[in-house]
């Protein structure tokens, strides 16, 4: 999938979502928020001048969230991503309200409007982890920024195709026909099954989103 269709998805299909910031204390707070506006790769959302969120978003300017959408645990799709946050004061607030008509019912008059401010989300990074598909599927992606997160288990030079980790992977989603084997990554879960049966340490792991 295209990172657009990624962002339209949980802007349209998920909508609200789990986001985190830090408080005063680098401590990490989360929140139920809505996505409201995915536009040129950028999403959208609000909140009040008044609220403990928005001086966390003007103190920090970097959020992370996550958004799930289905009806259990094995027909779920998992959006997560992290990135950069600007105010961008009353800009679109009048697109995000007509694109949402039921922020007309918490905040019925323009007068009421005025204390709402608008944030964007840009130059991050996220991953698109789908359950319901048998194997499992996962992508990484990337918008705005110059570096894609790569993340996840990956087999090195050190590898003597002893077939160990395939016969450990849930998923069975390793390449053992070719020496280094090959982690098929769209559709390995991230359990570190692999790199704990690894005799010969030829298993790595790189940074991951969850």
């Amino acid at each position: 999938m295209r990172a657009e269709e990624i962002l339209l998805t949980l802007q349209k299909d998920i909508h609200t979502v789990i986001m985190a910031t830090n408080d005063e204390n680098n401590n990490p707070i989360t929140c139920a928020i809505d996505i409201m506006l995915c536009e040129n790769n950028k999403l959208y959302f609000l909140t009040a001048r008044g609220k403990a969120f928005y001086n966390r978003l003007m103190k920090n300017k970097f959020v992370a969230l996550t958004g799930i959408k289905g009806e259990s645990t094995m027909t779920s799709v998992a959006i997560s991503l992290q990135g950069k946050v600007r105010n961008i004061g009353s800009s679109k607030l009048d697109e995000i309200f007509k694109v949402n008509p039921y922020m007309a019912e918490i905040y019925p008059s323009e007068k009421s409007r005025n204390v709402l401010e608008v944030f964007e989300i840009y130059e991050l990074n996220g991953e698109y982890f789908d359950l319901s598909q048998k194997p499992i599927f996962r992508q990484s992606f990337s918008v705005g920024s110059n570096e894609e997160t790569v993340s996840g288990y990956f087999i090195t030079d050190k590898c003597v195709g002893c077939g160990n980790c395939y016969d450990s992977c849930p998923q069975s989603c390793i390449n053992t026909s070719t020496i280094p084997a090959v982690i098929k990554q769209e559709h390995c879960l991230h359990c570190g099954k692999c790199a704990e049966v690894c005799s010969f340490n030829a298993v790595v792991r790189k940074q991951a989103i969850n």
